[in-house]
């Protein structure tokens, strides 16, 4: 998937505006706006909050570090994080739109002081050599065709001893059931296997520490969900104020096709030498 195609695929004007509005509805024109309170609408993976509940237990920021979060989305997962540990973290982003309401969002909850987020590529990040102690990504390479790359800039920009926690998509028995939240069609998803992601990881030059396919753990999480929706419909406060009517169907599918094997998901933590 290029670049272009990325961002139209993701693309959703007045973002922030329209969570904080739907945020407002639910809790009252005078609460706080909270990394914590907006987490139903700003954690852009199938299972929210809970995902990046996990990728922190295990990633373990000091409040000293400076973080990356690479394809950080609308910045959910980066002021939690830094809201919970007191970390620093800059995020990354291909998507224009993502990046403006990920900026608005971070000064409404306060947190611009240890959090910003960039409009730039994975492929090239736009970084020195050795900058962070901690990087992760969720969700994120199912978009790109060239994963070493990938690996390689985290590998590039982490420092010695540095540590990289993923949460991936990989590829199962079969097509996921399209439209999914990364793609449209089979012609803009990129999943490798669950040995190719070691295998690319471990070319990169990092050391793994865990490595875990956590589909069967998930599974009944994941199908318990969907039932949830399709018998009372999306909460009011969900990804699809985010995405529109779209995210309905993109929920679904994921959530299918985890259910059946046809996606993996994969978490790994790896270091990379001192």
């Amino acid at each position: 998937m290029t670049g272009n195609s990325v961002a139209s695929h993701y693309a959703s004007s007045g973002i922030a505006g329209r969570l904080v509005a739907a945020l407002r509805a639910e809790i009252g024109p005078e609460a706080a706006i909270t990394p914590d309170a907006l987490a139903p609408l700003d954690h852009f993976h199938g299972r929210g909050v809970l995902a990046t509940r996990e990728l922190l237990a295990v990633l373990a920021p000091l409040p000293a570090d400076h973080v990356l979060d690479i394809g950080c989305g609308i910045g959910g997962p980066a002021r939690w994080i830094a809201a919970k540990t007191g970390c620093r973290v800059t995020g990354i982003d291909l998507t224009p739109d993502f990046v403006e309401a990920a900026t608005a969002l971070t000064e409404a909850t306060g947190m611009a002081g240890r959090v910003r987020c960039l409009q730039g590529s994975a492929l090239d990040l736009p970084f020195a050599e050795s900058t962070f102690d901690r990087a992760y990504s969720q969700n994120v390479v199912m978009n790109i065709a060239d994963k070493k790359r990938f690996y390689a800039e985290a590998f590039r920009v982490l420092k010695p001893g540095g540590l990289l926690a993923l949460s991936n998509g990989a590829a199962g028995s079969g097509d996921p059931y399209f439209p999914v939240p990364w793609a449209a069609t089979a012609a803009t998803s990129f999943l490798s296997t669950v040995d190719d992601t070691r295998r690319d990881v471990e070319a990169a030059g990092f050391a793994i520490e865990r490595f875990h396919d956590v589909t069967d753990d998930i599974r009944a999480q994941v199908a318990a969900q969907r039932r949830r929706a399709e018998a009372e419909g999306l909460p009011r406060l969900g990804l699809h104020v985010l995405m529109g009517d779209r995210m309905r169907t993109y929920l679904a599918n994921s959530q299918r096709s985890i259910e059946d094997g046809r996606v993996r998901m994969v978490e790994v933590l790896a270091r990379k030498p001192a």
